[in-house]
């Protein structure tokens, strides 16, 4: 069977969406959107677990204490059917050799911690290219904080490593999440902002974008007048995504939503719904996934699954 073959139609359209980068890009995209349970669907359920570094191991690991155990993650990636499984370097070199080849990897490249809250966050560059390639990784992760008075910096680093990573054929996984002292809580997740943010993810060259789930609220005053003049829907949830994921490139850029910190399964499983009702790529879930015993956390991933999969409406 020829490559061709394997690769389903749908995965060969997004990946025209591509058209630009080169074949060893392109492959690695293919390997995040040909794996695990939804694979060749167009749809994307990845595990990312770099909260110990930046909430801490308690407040991470604690509820499932078997989460301490970098293994875990791994396994529980792979049993789930996960397409990737991202994580820093630390977690990543405790396991990529055991584990090698049975699940696409994604290096979080900067990362940030909780012992010093500053209204204007930024990040640490905590691993390198070279690192992802040594590990077999197909894709990098770089957190941008639109917003944040240090913003302007991370968009230069994130430019001059997402050339590096393309000119050796990986994929660039951008968490865009908006934060800073001229944003309101609320405003971190208003639709505005957070379509906003994915446009400057866009922008900045990203494959894969992450965003957290947007709100009806729109923050900025200049953008409420447009909203309401073009009377562009908001009302509902797969509304909000639809617009999302139309401030990507119009849909030719994979967006992906946060699952965010850990909530009742019905919230959760209604957002994957709006998600894929609304356009959506799919959902890149952390701590609900991994702070549960691991037989309610594949339980859960597998209804998530259904519902991308249209199995369960």
């Amino acid at each position: 069977m020829s490559t061709c073959e394997r690769i389903t139609k749908r995965v060969q359209e997004i990946l025209g969406f591509y058209q630009s980068d080169a074949p060893g890009i392109r492959a690695n995209l293919a390997r995040i959107l040909m794996s695990g349970r939804l694979a060749g669907t167009g749809r994307l359920v990845i595990l990312p677990v770099d909260q110990g570094f930046e909430h801490g191991p308690a407040r991470s690991f604690a509820p499932n204490p078997p989460g301490y155990h970098p293994h875990y993650h791994f396994e529980l990636a792979i049993e789930a059917g996960c397409n990737a499984y991202a994580a820093p370097l630390g977690f990543l070199e405790a396991g990529a050799a055991e584990y090698a080849g049975q699940i696409p990897l994604i290096l979080k490249l900067n990362n940030n911690d909780s012992l010093y809250e500053t209204k204007d966050p930024s990040q640490a560059i905590t691993g390198s290219v070279r690192d992802a390639l040594r590990l077999g990784c197909c894709a990098i992760g770089y957190t941008i904080y639109p917003g944040s008075a240090q913003s302007q910096t991370m968009y230069q680093h994130l430019r001059e490593i997402a050339l590096e990573a393309k000119s050796v054929g990986l994929a660039v996984v951008v968490w865009s999440y908006p934060r800073g002292g001229q944003l309101s809580k609320a405003g971190e997740t208003a639709i505005d902002v957070v379509a906003y943010a994915a446009q400057i993810a866009a922008q900045l060259g990203a494959h894969i974008i992450k965003v957290k789930m947007p709100t009806d609220h729109i923050e900025l005053p200049a953008a409420k007048k447009v909203y309401e003049a073009e009377k562009i829907p908001i009302s509902t949830p797969a509304d909000r995504v639809r617009h999302v994921v139309q401030s990507a490139f119009n849909g030719r850029r994979i967006v992906i939503f946060s699952g965010g910190a850990k909530e009742e399964d019905k919230k959760i499983f209604d957002e994957v719904r709006a998600i894929r009702d609304g356009g959506g790529y799919g959902s890149i879930i952390g701590r609900n996934s991994f702070q549960r015993p691991k037989p309610q956390a594949l339980e859960f991933l597998s209804t998530v699954m259904k519902i991308y999969a249209g199995e369960e409406a």
